[in-house]
């Protein structure tokens, strides 16, 4: 039996691998299209929102329709949704021109289809894996959608200069595909627990009726997870945590061309030493699970975090190797700072509620990244990457300080 879990979830991670690869093949391609077209940053901006407001809208309620219906249903849909709009964006482009608001159209559409296959993804873990294994499991997940967007923009490098966007394009239709197929043949017969009593009662009622039905089974979902002290206080720790993270992620080609003087290759080698931080976190979450008291883990990698920007701040000009280092340490961290919690909440939240916890957890994360880029893009051009890098890994330092202090993290596995 316990083989069993273990296939059916390797089976589906396989074709993950493949999709999150393929997906960012094509994800880098649309940015350098559009970067090639316009030469704006503007239209960057609007691409990046694109691609991250379908969840922060529709998250709350994918998750809801992801505890109404089977997993295998949710996954393969949202794939082959993923899938359709990639084939779009293909028979436009063979007609010799690619308008860049069609691309725009695709990050939008493709980014729906995410909204509804993360939670679901998050969810199935814990309805297959014994409890005792997901913290690790957590692990091997951040590796698969790690590894695979490293590969990924690796071989869309490659591939761009050579064969062009439409080839991108088909290889994340193949991908997706992929992924469907791993999902069919591991065959899933978990989740929908919802689904037969949504059925049962109501038969096929009307539009609005289903509606507020998913917006019955939303608000339900935010009070399972406030019910949960610990966990509903990690949330917005995190909340606070992606407004500091997500400039300093902005920042990183501003801080190793401008302060380092350095070059785009050297741009990209920070960003490449950060994923592979990231890959050695993963491997070694999966290998030892954490600290015991995973919310330990959590603001232990907080604290990690912010020491790794502290110390890259205050570098000199001459300091790019050790910034390489301090951008190591911080891929390293993050893992145990995503994996425990994500486990945390598997673990603790009943599996009718996951999908619904999941697509909350989602939105409240996406609306915080564009408000600390929001933030950032008025006062860092001011004070200089250097300083913002300081200051934002004191505000982490304090930050763990902080959650460490509230009784319900601190005890959170009591």
């Amino acid at each position: 039996m316990q083989s069993t879990w273990k296939l059916k979830l390797a089976c589906v991670w396989g074709g993950e691998l493949i999709s999150v690869l393929t997906s960012s093949v094509l994800q880098m391609g649309f940015v350098w299209h559009i970067t090639y077209a316009t030469e704006s940053a503007s239209m960057l901006s609007l691409a990046s929102l694109a691609g991250f407001l379908p969840l922060a809208l529709f998250g709350t309620f994918a998750g809801a329709l992801v505890d109404r219906l089977p997993l295998r249903r949710v996954l393969i849909g949202a794939d082959l949704f993923i899938a359709t709009v990639s084939a779009a964006v293909a028979v436009v482009s063979a007609t010799g021109s690619l308008p860049v608001w069609v691309v725009m159209a695709a990050l939008f559409l493709r980014a729906i289809g995410s909204a509804f296959h993360t939670p679901a993804f998050q969810a199935l873990t814990p309805l297959m894996a014994p409890v005792e294994h997901l913290t690790r499991l957590a692990g091997v997940t951040q590796a698969v959608q790690s590894g695979g967007y490293i590969l990924g923009t690796a071989i869309a490098a490659a591939i761009y200069p050579v064969w062009g966007l439409t080839t991108m394009v088909a290889l994340d239709v193949a991908g997706a595909l992929v992924a469907s197929g791993a999902v069919l043949a591991a065959r899933l017969d978990v989740g929908g627990c919802a689904a037969e009593k949504n059925i049962a009662v109501a038969g096929t009622p009307g539009i609005v009726t289903q509606l507020r039905a998913l917006g019955a089974e939303t608000a339900a979902g935010y009070r399972v997870l406030r019910s949960y002290r610990g966990l509903f206080a990690l949330l917005w720790c995190g909340f606070v945590f992606t407004l500091i993270f997500s400039p300093i992620s902005a920042l990183f080609p501003i801080m190793t061309i401008d302060h380092f003087d350095g070059s785009t290759g050297d741009a990209a080698t920070a960003e490449i030493v950060f994923s592979v931080g990231m890959i050695a976190g993963s491997a070694l979450l999966a290998a030892t699970g954490g600290f015991k008291n995973r919310a330990l883990t959590v603001v232990a990698a907080t604290a990690l975090y912010g020491v790794a920007t502290l110390a890259a701040g205050l570098l000199g000009v001459g300091g790019f190797v050790a910034f390489l280092a301090m951008s190591f340490v911080m891929g390293l961290s993050s893992p145990f700072y995503s994996g425990p919690q994500t486990a945390l909440m598997q673990e603790r939240i009943p599996p009718e509620y996951l999908g619904r916890v999941f697509g909350l957890y989602g939105a409240i994360m996406s609306w915080a990244l564009p408000l600390g880029l929001a933030f950032s893009s008025v006062f860092a051009d001011a004070v200089g990457a250097p300083v913002w890098f300081v200051g934002a890994g004191v505000a982490m330092v304090l930050l763990a300080a902080v959650s460490w202090a509230i009784p319900s993290i601190r005890w959170i596995e009591e």
